[in-house]
This record gives C-alpha cells, sequence and structure tokens, in this order.
C-alpha cells in the first residue's frame, strides 16, 4: 500500500514536471507587419497595387457594360431611315444612342454618298478609335499582373538575405526560432504578390473577354450597315 503511494505520487510530480506545450497562433495582420521595415514597404507597394487593380477593373466593367447597351430593334430603325432618304433621322437615332456601335454606324451614315471604299475605312478608323477607347488602362491591368509576383518575391529575397546575414554575423550561433521567424516571414510577401498577382489576372482576362464581346458586336453592326448600302434601291 505504502509502495502504490510513493509510485503514484512520483507519477503525479513527474506529469507536474513535464512542460506545457502551448500552441503559438498567428494573425494576418501580425504575419504581415513583423516582417520588418524591408517586407511592409513591399507589402504596402502590393496593397496598392491591389488598390489600382480592383478599381481599374471595376471601372473597366462599368464603362464596358454600359457600352454593350444595344437596341435590337437599332439596325432595323436605321435601315427603314436610310431606305426612306431620312439621313437626319438615322444620325438623331444614333445620337441618341451613344454606344460604340451607334457611333459606328454613324460615321458610316454621315459617309453615305461617298465610296462604299471610303465608308468602310470610315467605319474601320471609327472602330479602333472606339477599341482604344474600351481598352483604356486594360494595359495597366496587365502589367500588375505580372509585377505583383515579382515584388513579392523580390521581398523574400528580401528576407533570405538579411536572415543569412544575421547569421553570418553571429558566427553561426544565430538560433533557429530566429531564422525560422525571419524566413516565414519573407515568404509572406511572396503569397501577399500571388495573391495581387492572380486577382489581377483573371479581372484582366475578364475585361479581355467583355471587351472582344463588344468588338464583335461592332463588326457585326458594321456588316449590317455595308450590306444595307449594298441593297439594290
Amino acid at each position: 500500500m505504502i509502495n502504490f503511494l510513493i509510485q503514484d505520487g512520483s507519477e503525479e510530480a513527474i506529469q507536474d514536471l513535464e512542460p506545457i506545450v502551448e500552441e503559438k497562433t498567428l494573425s494576418i495582420m501580425e504575419l504581415l507587419m513583423d516582417g520588418g521595415m524591408a517586407g511592409q514597404i513591399i507589402i504596402g507597394i502590393l496593397f496598392v497595387l491591389l488598390f489600382v487593380a480592383v478599381y481599374l477593373y471595376f471601372e473597366r466593367l462599368f464603362a464596358i457594360k454600359a457600352a454593350t447597351h444595344y437596341d435590337r430593334n437599332f439596325m432595323n430603325q436605321i435601315k427603314d431611315s436610310v431606305s426612306n432618304g431620312n439621313i437626319q433621322s438615322a444620325k438623331d437615332l444614333c445620337t441618341q444612342q451613344n454606344t460604340p456601335v451607334s457611333r459606328l454606324t454613324e460615321k458610316g451614315i454621315s459617309r453615305i454618298g461617298n465610296p462604299l471604299e471610303d465608308i468602310n475605312t470610315a467605319i474601320e478608323n471609327a472602330g479602333r478609335l472606339e477599341v482604344y477607347k474600351l481598352e483604356k488602362n486594360v494595359s495597366i491591368l496587365a502589367t500588375i499582373a505580372g509585377a505583383a509576383p515579382m515584388i513579392g518575391f523580390l521581398g523574400t529575397v528580401i528576407g533570405m538575405v538579411l536572415a543569412f546575414h544575421t547569421l553570418a554575423t553571429s558566427s553561426g550561433q544565430a538560433e533557429m526560432g530566429t531564422l525560422a521567424e525571419g524566413i516565414y516571414t519573407a515568404m509572406t510577401t511572396t503569397v501577399a504578390g500571388l495573391i495581387v498577382g492572380i486577382i489581377a489576372y483573371i479581372g484582366y482576362n475578364h475585361i479581355v473577354v467583355k471587351t472582344d464581346k463588344v468588338v464583335h458586336q461592332m463588326e457585326a453592326t458594321a456588316v449590317d450597315f455595308l450590306d444595307l448600302l449594298n441593297e439594290p434601291t
């Protein structure tokens, strides 16, 4: 009985002496802000790029959405006005629509009476101008998609250089915990850069698809208008 009590007491003492392992948690803000001055500067640049990318995406999206408003009876009304010789009415209808398609058609209407080749050239020039307006600042979105991951990787390289510099200056006696903390903190810049790059890349491709839809719509309208002029009177 006495031996049992001694054994039981020793086991409790051993359990009391065992170190208590606490799970260390790390918030996103701590991960971003504990990366030193260089890491914070890189993260700040990436946040600015993210804001610019999101702003450009929604600005272009709303602009393209406004450009896609298209009345299905538009070309039928234009055909009726042109066939009846009411050119001014056709121009007024184009002005009311105020879309890339209507502006393209108005350019062709204003050239009625000239050779078809001249009309086609005028429509093509107007079309290139409209496409330029639709693609305004989209190249910046593409640049952010490519530059953000590289900027993030630059932050990681800087963090790794600083970590190894700490190891070198400590004559190899630096604590592994200090090195590991510096390394995983440096890697956060790559994660942030990839996130910004992926968002910008997806936004860029979505805008390109939307723009192509408007371009195809303009091409179809131009073909319909030239076919109207080619119809026998």
